[in-house]
């Protein structure tokens, strides 16, 4: 018998993400229909389908007999206390910064036994990094990252690394609540809404309307993107693409436009 887990229910996006680039996919049992989304792989497999870390219920993870549940945030108390009542071994992981993301996907590794892999995965990320970086030096631009509209919500911390290491400078406090008048004042010469849930389906024309944004630099010149939800808001992997996405944005000159962006013309 394997001393390492072999039956995974994974609660989060980004847990599949880490499975998926570990070379883990065939002991996930049970994952999340938004896994489904963005790890595509997972369809058709006749997986259960069970709550995430936000809604879970004990009972969807118990039926499908894992000897490991891994969650990430977000979480509920509430969904917290299903997952602990389902009495098995949980690792509940819980990154803010870049560092945090690559030592989950670490963590992910050393329970599971592919610690190897997790050193490629963590490596290529930091490398992807540093290109862009090199690639973006020069005089920043500011930068607004939005997570939700309502109410208005700053990215996480870990976009705001991506931002600045994009070449731009990231208006207000990662994760926190702000509001309209105040990014207006803060004139942003690029706007970001990557909001949770919502693919890329931010109606962008009716925000800068709505929030009398019309005369930001971001709105006058242009520069207002939706990037795709898990690009910016699924701390694993999928970072990567949403820095290409931020560093289009910031640089469109400079970087070609990658998938997950879409631009709208504020005139």
């Amino acid at each position: 018998m394997s001393e390492f887990p072999q039956r995974i229910v994974s609660l989060q996006p980004s847990v599949s993400v880490t499975l998926r680039d570990l070379g883990l996919l065939g002991r996930v049992v049970a994952c999340t229909k938004y896994c489904v989304d963005v790890v595509p792989e997972l369809a058709g497999s006749g997986r259960l389908i069970v709550h995430d870390s936000w809604t879970a219920q004990s009972d969807q993870i118990l039926a499908a007999k894992p000897d490991l549940v891994i969650a990430s945030v977000p979480y509920q108390e509430k969904a917290v206390g299903e997952i602990l009542r389902a009495g098995l071994p949980f690792l509940g992981l819980s990154p803010r910064s870049l560092a945090d993301v690559y030592r989950d996907i670490t963590m992910i590794a050393s329970v599971a036994g592919a610690t190897e892999r997790a050193e490629q995965v963590v490596s290529n990320m930091r490398s992807q990094i540093e290109c862009v970086r090199e690639k973006s030096a020069g005089p920043s631009v500011s930068v607004y990252c939005e997570e939700w509209g309502k109410p208005l919500i700053h990215s996480q911390p870990w976009v705001a690394e991506l931002v600045e290491a994009a070449g731009g400078k990231f208006l207000g406090t990662p994760g926190k609540q702000t509001d309209a008048e105040t990014i207006r004042r803060s004139e942003p010469e690029v706007i970001i809404a990557a909001w949770c849930g919502a693919g890329d389906r931010v109606p962008l024309e009716k925000i800068i309307k709505d929030r009398n944004w019309q005369d930001t630099p971001a709105a006058k010149h242009g520069r207002v993107y939706c990037v795709q939800d898990e690009f910016l808001n699924t701390p694993a992997s999928t970072l990567i693409a949403g820095l290409h996405a931020v560093a289009y944005a910031i640089h469109p000159d400079r970087f070609a436009q990658p998938t997950g962006i879409r631009r709208i013309r504020c005139d």
